[in-house]
């Protein structure tokens, strides 16, 4: 009996490691402004985005990597308090359909609030985008200018961010037929007690894709 019992639980053991080892890994490293050399078709923009802050630097996914998901930082309602919804977006880039190894863009962010969770194009790349804004509120309101972001996937999906409410969506960007590979935001510096808005508007670089290598047999 104790050997069965013995076995049963080596056997247990082993299941375990072995689902442990083939547990595929995923590596996420940051970009930063290390590809920024890389060469872009275009610049995808919206109509509605706010008029505080000035736009910041680039940061682009390395060559023949693309946006296949995002990430949204919001400061949640601060009921009465400054309130500033978004305040960034992280786009995390991949190579073809393999997200065992990406690299992260952001561009500018603020302070304020928490990263959430990934959201991912079940495949393909992400191609359009499109904004909430609060507008203008005037001398003496709480400007939070853009609240949150959607994605269109090259697959047709749409994503949506966990952002903030107020405001309204404006019109869909451009379609890239390529992919997103790069963000730049535009941001108001922090006002140190006054009306803060961080995030006024967002731009996205469109990639053409990898021209595909045909070989000829005489």
């Amino acid at each position: 009996m104790f050997k069965m019992v013995s076995l049963f639980v080596a056997a247990a053991l082993l299941a375990v490691l072995s689902g442990g080892m083939c547990e595929e890994k995923v590596f996420l490293q940051r970009a930063g402004t290390a590809f920024n050399n890389r060469q872009y078709t275009s610049v995808l923009t919206v109509s509605n985005g706010e008029r505080f802050g000035n736009w910041t630097w680039p940061e682009l996914c390395p060559d023949t990597f693309f946006a296949v998901g995002f990430s949204i930082r919001v400061e949640s309602n601060q009921y009465g308090v400054d309130d500033t919804a978004l305040n960034g977006i992280r786009l995390i880039c991949a190579k073809d359909e393999d997200r065992s190894f990406l690299y992260s863009i952001e561009s500018h962010t603020g302070y304020f609030g928490e990263w959430s969770h990934p959201q991912y194009c079940p495949r393909g790349v992400l191609n359009s985008f499109q904004i909430r804004v609060e507008p203008h509120q005037g001398l003496f309101g709480d400007d939070t200018a853009v609240n949150n972001i959607k994605f269109r996937c090259s697959t047709n999906p749409t994503l949506e961010g966990p952002g903030m409410t107020w405001g309204e969506y404006g019109s869909w960007s451009q379609v890239c037929d390529g992919g997103i590979c790069g963000i730049e935001t535009k941001m108001e510096d922090y006002q140190y007690g006054l009306d803060d808005s961080t995030l006024n508007d967002v731009r996205f670089h469109c990639c053409g894709k990898p021209q595909q290598v045909r070989w000829t047999v005489k």
